[in-house]
């Protein structure tokens, strides 16, 4: 079955204007012009759409998307059961959410009482959930699957003190990070300070430290877009003054 423009934007829910961006930077393509010279759209591109739509929802960047979807090795099926995955492990997290959300109304009403564990755990759960989304490809790949798992159980059975200690302790560090990066010396007792603490935030973590892994961490901050544009926030050369610090504290 074949779409105009009007009638495709009504099917996917998407306006006109979005249909013809999409066109404007080549991610999708009308099947053909009729005689009219309108926009005609097939079953390729409906299905198209809805993979587009489909990465959106998950809040993929256009320019992400093109750069998937326009790959020589792009592979639909493939890229359907990914983000069939991403959506199940979204639900399983909501569903932890709502539970959580659910309990502590009742709590308030005085019908359950939950303890700390328990008032923490849908946020905790959240929080590595997004870490597993966002590096663990890459996280599980450079220090294995039971590393991270474990790493994961710990931070899960934080106490409502644990993570509010490990919560002020990231703050710090970032602070002081700040400081010590706009000094400028990586040699200064301040960039000691700031490797020791972020020692300790890793320790709150990591089953087992060494230094070859602490030292490993930090060269991933440099070379991995998305750990460098983290550290360029708290100020621009953040990533490689921690690396240059760490080099002197853990030789």
């Amino acid at each position: 079955m074949e779409y105009s423009i009007d009638k495709l934007s009504k099917l996917a829910g998407v306006s006109k204007r979005t249909l013809r961006y999409y066109e404007e930077i080549g991610l999708l393509l009308p099947k053909r012009l009729n005689s009219n010279n309108y926009r005609v759209y097939g079953t390729v591109e409906i299905d198209k759409l809805q993979e587009i739509l489909f990465f959106r929802e998950l809040g993929v960047s256009l320019e992400e998307i093109k750069k998937i979807m326009l790959a020589s090795d792009y592979d639909s099926a493939n890229a359907l059961e990914n983000h069939l995955l991403s959506l199940q492990a979204k639900q399983k997290q909501i569903k932890k959410l709502i539970t959580n959300v659910e309990r502590t109304l009742m709590t308030l009403k005085e019908e359950i009482v939950m303890n700390d564990k328990e008032k923490f755990r849908g946020f905790k759960q959240n929080l590595i959930s997004e870490n597993e989304e966002n590096y663990g490809e890459e996280i599980r790949s450079k220090y294995g699957n039971t590393a991270i798992d474990k790493s994961n159980a710990r931070l899960a059975n934080m106490s409502e003190t644990e993570y509010n200690e490990v919560t002020t302790l990231s703050k710090e560090f970032n602070s002081l990070l700040q400081t010590a990066c706009l000094e400028g010396d990586p040699t200064s007792p301040d960039a000691m300070k700031v490797c020791a603490l972020h020692k300790k935030w890793l320790c709150c973590y990591w089953v087992s430290y060494s230094k070859e892994a602490h030292l490993a961490i930090a060269q991933m901050y440099i070379e991995d877009p998305r750990f460098k544009k983290y550290y360029d926030n708290i100020g621009k050369g953040c990533a490689e003054f921690l690396r240059d610090a760490l080099q002197i504290y853990l030789t």
